[in-house]
C-alpha cells in the first residue's frame, strides 16, 4: 500500500507469504550447507563460491565427488542441474565457435603465424586447455587472466601435468583489462556478463575490449538468456565474494546490439544445445 491504512491484511495475504518464502530459503540453506556438504561440489561452491572458476571447472569435469554412496548421489544431482548442464552445452558450443575462429584467423595470417587468444576471465581455463591440446605447439597462444588467484594456480598446476606449451595465467581485472605486448587476435568473456547487474557496465567493457583486439580480430562473448531457477539462486547460493548470487538474464538482441553500437560488424549468435546461453562473435 502506498498510503496509510488501518484496513487489516489477511492472515494469507503478502506479508505472510513473505515469511512463508524467507522460511522455506532458510531451510533450503541449511539443508545445503549441512547434509548438502557430503557432495563434492557443493562444498568447492561454498569454499571459492558457487559462481567461481574452480565450480566451473569441476562442472566442467562432471565426475560425481564426495562421500561415498550418499555425497556421489548428492553431487549426481547437482551435477545434472539445468544450469550446469547448459554451461556444459555453451562450453562445447564455445569451443566450436573458437576453432573457426583460429582457422580463419590462421587462414588471413598465414600458417606460420601464431593465433592469438586472450581470455579475461578464465578461472582455471579448463576448457582452453582442452581446444590448445588440438593445435601443433607455436600454432595458438593462450593467456588466461582472472581475478580469482585460486583459479588461475589450479590452471597453472593443470596444464603443466598436461605438458601444455602456449598458455599462461595472469591475475587481471576483465572490466579493467591491461593491454597485451600482442593485440589479442581472439577476446573471450565467458560466464562474466550475466554476474553484472548494471547494463552500462557491460556496454563498456565491450567498447574497451574492441580496442584490444588486433585489427580484423573478433570478440566471443556469452549471453544468458533465461535460466528458470534464478530465484533459488539468488535466495539460497553464495558467490564468490560469500554473498547470495544474483544473476541477470538479457535478451540476446540487446547484447548483439550494444557490440554493433561499439562498432563491431559481422555479429552473430547461436545457442546451445540446452538453451539457457548463446555465444555471440563480432569482429572488429
Amino acid at each position: 500500500m502506498t498510503k496509510t491504512s488501518t484496513t487489516r491484511r489477511p492472515q494469507n495475504g503478502p506479508h505472510r507469504t513473505g515469511s512463508l518464502n524467507r522460511a522455506r530459503w532458510a531451510a533450503t540453506r541449511l539443508l545445503l550447507g549441512t547434509v548438502g556438504r557430503a557432495s563434492a561440489g557443493i562444498r568447492i561452491g561454498y569454499r571459492h563460491g558457487f559462481d567461481s572458476g574452480s565450480m566451473l571447472d569441476y562442472v566442467y569435469v562432471n565426475k560425481a565427488g564426495g562421500f561415498p554412496v550418499v555425497g556421489h548421489l548428492i553431487d549426481r544431482v547437482y551435477l545434472n542441474a539445468l544450469g550446469w548442464r547448459a554451461i556444459r552445452a555453451r562450453r562445447e558450443l564455445l569451443k566450436d565457435v573458437l576453432r573457426k575462429e583460429i582457422a580463419q584467423r590462421r587462414g588471413r595470417e598465414g600458417v606460420s603465424r601464431g593465433v592469438r587468444v586472450l581470455d579475461v576471465a578464465s578461472g582455471p581455463g579448463r576448457y582452453l586447455q582442452d581446444l590448445l591440446a588440438e593445435y601443433a605447439p607455436g600454432s595458438v597462444h593462450v593467456e588466461c587472466r582472472d581475478l580469482d588467484r585460486a583459479g588461475l594456480a589450479q590452471g597453472e598446476r593443470q596444464a603443466a601435468e598436461r605438458g601444455l606449451t602456449g598458455i599462461s595465467y595472469a591475475y587481471g581485472d576483465a572490466l579493467d583489462p591491461a593491454p597485451s605486448s600482442d593485440a589479442p587476435d581472439i577476446v573471450v568473456v565467458s560466464g562474466l556478463y550475466e554476474l553484472l547487474l548494471d547494463d552500462t557496465v557491460i556496454e563498456a567493457s565491450v567498447a574497451r575490449l574492441r580496442e584490444m583486439l588486433a585489427p580484423g580480430g573478433v570478440l566471443v562473448f556469452t549471453t544468458q538468456t533465461h535460466h528458470p531457477q534464478l530465484e533459488f539462486i539468488a535466495n539460497v547460493l553464495p558467490n564468490r565474494e560469500g554473498v547470495l548470487w544474483e544473476m541477470r538474464c538479457r535478451p540476446v538482441e540487446l547484447a548483439e546490439r550494444w557490440a554493433a553500437q561499439a562498432g563491431f560488424t559481422e555479429v552473430a549468435s547461436r545457442r546451445e544445445s540446452v538453451g539457457l546461453f548463446t555465444v555471440t562473435t563480432a569482429r572488429r
